[in-house]
C-alpha cells in the first residue's frame, strides 16, 4: 500500500460527493475515501427469510411475497388505518399503516406482486404493522432476498442525502472503480496462517453480503486488523523494554527476611506466588515492568514492601508514586511501620509538605539517606533528584498517565516497574491495554476476612437501616455514607451531599458526623480524615473522594446513596472502603430511582463481591472507555472491535504480532513493510507509546 494510492484522497474528490456532503462527511469524522470504506454498517436488514404464510410463526421477522387481494381504509374509532391484504396461495397476511396514510395509498394496485417484511403479530388474522416493502412487479431494483447495510447518519447528513442509501451509493462507487486499490497489508502466510479472507473481500462483504457467513467472515477478518496493531504496538514496546539491561537482583536479601519474620499474619497462596514471579523478573537482567491486579483488601502494598525490601537490601532506593495525597499518606503510614522494624528511612513528599521540610527531605532522597520515598505526582517534579532509583511502584497505575510514569522511571537507571491495581480489569481488555506489561493476578482474600453483606435498599426501608446503622456506632463501629457526585451535575450533587449531611446530624444526632467533598481545600478534608482515623467521627459523609485510598479497619458500614447513579467498577471500589477490619461489615446500596439498566447492574453488584466478574459485566454494560480515567489509552478507537467478546480473535491477533517483533523487531522484512506504512499513516497516534521505556 503506497500513499500515492487514490483511496487516500480527501472524499470530496469521490464521485457523488461534492463540497457540500464532503463537509458534513467531515463532520462526522471522515476525511478520506479510505476512512468512507471503513465506516463499518451499524446493523443489516436481512430479506433472505422468505417464508409462506402458512409456515410463519408469531413474532418472527420473515419476508412474506405474495399478491395484493384487497386495500382499504378502515377507522378503529376515531382513528384511520390503511390496510393491505395479500395472498401466496397458502394464507392471506394484512399489512396495516396508522401514518402517512396519503402517501402509501397511491403505492398499491389490486393484482401486484410484492414483498413485505416485518414482525408477524396475530389479532384478528395475521398482520404486520408498518412493514418495509418492495413492489417487484413494478421495480426490478428492490432489497427482497438481500441483506442490506444500515448505516449510523444524522440529521445533517440526511440533509444532505446521506442515509443508508446514501452511503451504500457512495460506497458502491469506491468497490466498482478499479482505481481505488483495496492492497491488503498482512503477509500472505499470515492470512493463510489464521485462514483470513483478504482485506478487499472482506471490505466488499461487510458493505455488501449475500449472506450471513459473508458477515461473519469479514468482520472477522475486520476485527483482527485492529486488535493485530494494537497487539504490534505492545509487542514492539515490550522489545524496547526488553532491551533495556537492569541490574540482576540474585540474593532475597537480609531486609525481606525481617520484614517477613515480622508479619502477624500469612501470607495467601496468590500472595506467594505472584512474589516468586516477581523474584524471577527481578532475578533477569531485563527490566520488570509487571502489573499486579488485585481486588479491594488483596494485599497488594505488603507484596510491594517485600519487593522493595529485595531491591533496597542492595543499597538502591524505592519510590512509590500515588495518585492522592490521602493515598500517599496512608501508604507512608503504614509501609514506615514496616520499614521502622528494620531500619529502614522512609520519607513522604507531597504539595502540601512546608518547604523547610521538603528541602530536607530532597537532601536526603538526593544523598541516599532516605531508601524508601513515597509521594504523588511531587516525585516527578524537576527537584526530585535520587542517589540510585531502583525500583518504582505505581499505586492505581491506570490514575497516571504515560508520561507521568516516563518522567519518574528517567529519575533512575533503568529502574524495576510495579504498578498497583485495585480496579479488577477483564482478561481481554488487560492483555490490550497492559498487553506491554506482565500481569500477575491476586485472585485471594486473606483468610480471616468475613464477606460483607451487601443489600439494595428503597426508599420505604431506609428508617430501618439508619437505626441498623446506630447499632453498629453504639458498639463502637463506623459509618460511611457516600453521595454522587457526577460532572454534569456537579452543583446540584453538593447541595444533595450537603443538605444529607445536615439531615444525618438531626437523624444521629447522639453520634460525631463528619463531611468532606473533593472541591474542600486539603487542610479540611486531612482534618476530617484524621478525625475518621482517630476514632472521632462516628459517620463519615463524603462524596465519591473516598472511592480509592480510606482505610478505616473499624468502619463497618458504607450506604450508598443513588447508587443507580454509580457504575459498577465505582460501586465495588466505595463498597471496598468497609470490610478492612475482623467484624462483620454491611453494604447498603440506596436506589431512588428504578430503571432495567440500574435494576440490572444493582442485581449484580448484590449478588456477589468478586470484582472481576463485576469487571468483566462492567464492560458487557458499559464498554471500555469508562474502566480509567485518564486519556492514557486514546488508541482504542475502533467501531468494530468488542472486548467482551473479541476474547478468541485477541489472543491469535496477540500471538501473531507478537512473533512477528520477535523475528523482526524493525519490521523491515519486505513482507512487512506494507504493515509498516499503514501502522505509521493509520496509527501514528499510537507512537507515543513505544517511545516508553
Amino acid at each position: 500500500m503506497t500513499y500515492s494510492n487514490p483511496l487516500y484522497d480527501d472524499v470530496t474528490y469521490l464521485k457523488g460527493v461534492g463540497p457540500k456532503r464532503a463537509k458534513q462527511l467531515k463532520a462526522y469524522g471522515i476525511d478520506t475515501i479510505y476512512e468512507l470504506i471503513n465506516n463499518i454498517p451499524r446493523k443489516y436488514l436481512d430479506r433472505t427469510n422468505i417464508k409462506k404464510i402458512s409456515n410463519t410463526k408469531i413474532g418472527e421477522q420473515a419476508v412474506i411475497i405474495g399478491k395484493v387481494v384487497s386495500k382499504n381504509i378502515k377507522m378503529i374509532g376515531k382513528r384511520r388505518l390503511f390496510q393491505v391484504t395479500i395472498s401466496d396461495g397458502t394464507g392471506e397476511l394484512q399489512c396495516i399503516w396508522f401514518n402517512g396514510l396519503s402517501w402509501i395509498m397511491e403505492k398499491f394496485k389490486i393484482d401486484d406482486e410484492i414483498a413485505v417484511y416485518g414482525k408477524l403479530e396475530f389479532y384478528n388474522g395475521l398482520k404486520i404493522t408498518h412493514p418495509d416493502f418492495d413492489i417487484l412487479s413494478q421495480s426490478e431494483n428492490h432489497n427482497t432476498g438481500q441483506i442490506i447495510s444500515q448505516y449510523s447518519s444524522t440529521s445533517e447528513l440526511k440533509s444532505k442525502g446521506l442515509d443508508s442509501r446514501g452511503f451504500r451509493k457512495l460506497i458502491k462507487n469506491i468497490i466498482l472503480n478499479d482505481k481505488y486499490i483495496i492492497d491488503d497489508f498482512l503477509p500472505s502466510d499470515l492470512l493463510s496462517q489464521e485462514k483470513l479472507i483478504s482485506l478487499d473481500q472482506a471490505l466488499n462483504q461487510i458493505h455488501f453480503p449475500k449472506t450471513n457467513d459473508d458477515i461473519k467472515n469479514a468482520l472477522y477478518r475486520l476485527k483482527f486488523n485492529e486488535h493485530f496493531f494494537i497487539q504490534l504496538l505492545m509487542a514492539l514496546k515490550r522489545n524496547n523494554q526488553k532491551n533495556n539491561i537492569g541490574h540482576s537482583y540474585q540474593k532475597r536479601g537480609q531486609y525481606l527476611k525481617n520484614i517477613y519474620e515480622s508479619l502477624n499474619f500469612q501470607l495467601t497462596n496468590a500472595q506467594i506466588r505472584v512474589l516468586r514471579e516477581i523474584r524471577a523478573d527481578l532475578k533477569s537482567k531485563e527490566v520488570m515492568n509487571r502489573l499486579i491486579q488485585g481486588d479491594v483488601g488483596s494485599g497488594k502494598t505488603i507484596v510491594a514492601v517485600l519487593t522493595a525490601a529485595i531491591v533496597m537490601s542492595e543499597e538502591k532506593q524505592v519510590a512509590l508514586m500515588a495518585p492522592t495525597e490521602i493515598l500517599a499518606e496512608q501508604h507512608y503510614e503504614s509501609i514506615k511501620e514496616y520499614c521502622e522494624k528494620v531500619h529502614i528511612t522512609c520519607g513522604l513528599i507531597t504539595s502540601n509538605i512546608p518547604q523547610k521540610e521538603k528541602n530536607i527531605i530532597l537532601n536526603e532522597l538526593k544523598s541516599g539517606e532516605i531508601q524508601f520515598i513515597i509521594g504523588t505526582h511531587s516525585l516527578i517534579q524537576e527537584p526530585v533528584k535520587f542517589n540510585d532509583l531502583g525500583l518504582i511502584i505505581i499505586d492505581e497505575q491506570h490514575r497516571f498517565g504515560v508520561e507521568h510514569r516516563k518522567l519518574l522511571i528517567e529519575k533512575g537507571n533503568s529502574p524495576q516497574v510495579l504498578s498497583m491495581t485495585a480496579t479488577p480489569i477483564p482478561r481481554t481488555l488487560s492483555i490490550t491495554i497492559h498487553g506491554d506489561m506482565d500481569i500477575s493476578i491476586i485472585d485471594e482474600l486473606p483468610k480471616n476476612r468475613l464477606p460483607i453483606k451487601t443489600s439494595l435498599i428503597y426508599p420505604d426501608k431506609i428508617e430501618s437501616t439508619y437505626e441498623f446503622m446506630k447499632q453498629e456506632m453504639i458498639s463502637g463501629r463506623q459509618c460511611f455514607v457516600v453521595y454522587p457526585l457526577i460532572d454534569e451535575s456537579e452543583k446540584l450533587d453538593l447541595e444533595a451531599a450537603k443538605s444529607g449531611y445536615e439531615k444525618l446530624k438531626l437523624i444521629f444526632n447522639d453520634f460525631k458526623v463528619g463531611y468532606i467533598n473533593g472541591k474542600m481545600n486539603k487542610d479540611e478534608i486531612d482534618s476530617q480524615m484524621i478525625k475518621m482515623n482517630n476514632g472521632e467521627i462516628n459517620c463519615l459523609v463524603a462524596t465519591t473522594v473516598i472511592e480509592v485510598g480510606i482505610n478505616i479497619p473499624n468502619a463497618t458500614v458504607i450506604m450508598v446513596e443513588n447508587s443507580e447513579r454509580f457504575g459498577m467498577t465505582q460501586l465495588h471500589q466505595l463498597r471496598g472502603r468497609i470490610g478492612r477490619g475482623s467484624k462483620q461489615s454491611y453494604c447498603f446500596f440506596i436506589q431512588r430511582k428504578k430503571t432495567p439498566n440500574a435494576d440490572k447492574r444493582l442485581k449484580i453488584m448484590t449478588s456477589t463481591l468478586d470484582g472481576f466478574i463485576i469487571s468483566d459485566e462492567d464492560l458487557k454494560m458499559r464498554g471500555p472507555g469508562d474502566f480509567f480515567g485518564t486519556k492514557q489509552h486514546g488508541f482504542i478507537k475502533s467501531k468494530v472491535v468488542d472486548f467482551s467478546n473479541d476474547g478468541p480473535i485477541i489472543r491469535r491477533a496477540r500471538q501473531q504480532a507478537f512473533e512477528m517483533v520477535i523475528k523482526d523487531p524493525k519490521l523491515n522484512l519486505n513482507k512487512n513493510k506494507k504493515i509498516k506504512q499503514v501502522f505509521k499513516r493509520k496509527y501514528h497516534h499510537m507512537l507515543e507509546f513505544i517511545k516508553i521505556g
